[in-house]
């Protein structure tokens, strides 16, 4: 059995995809962008800034079924310039969570017109 998240707070779909879903006592999210959920458009022309935007956006997601960042247990990470952007990227992820750190796959992407998309693996304890 599975249930859709969905939240304004959050940048809508643009295909066939859910924001997230819930499975278990999981909750899947899809790759989320830098996209700004009030105007639909690209929020920030610097990796920092799109990652803020990119995590927000992860943020709402699961708020709606009552998570936090603390509740992640894997993280996908895609940069566009892998080798150039990684340290600030991995600057603002960081400071969205608390040891230990979720664990983590981060690769170099052909992303359409980001630098930095994230999806995430959250657990939902009893």
């Amino acid at each position: 059995m599975k249930k859709e998240l969905r939240t304004t707070e959050g940048a809508a779909p643009i295909g066939a995809y859910s924001q997230g879903l819930v499975v278990g006592d999981f909750v899947h999210t899809s790759g989320m962008g830098p996209i700004d959920p009030q105007t639909g458009e690209v929020d920030g022309d610097d990796v920092a800034t799109q990652t803020h935007r990119v995590m927000r956006n992860l943020g709402a997601i699961l708020a709606a079924h009552g998570l936090g960042f603390d509740d992640v247990v894997k993280a996908t990470v895609h940069l566009q310039h892998l080798k150039r952007d990684f340290a600030a990227y991995n600057e603002v992820y960081k400071s969205y969570f608390n040891p230990p750190f979720p664990v983590r796959t981060t690769v170099g992407s052909e992303l359409m017109d980001i630098l930095v998309e994230i999806d995430f693996v959250a657990h939902k304890s009893a």
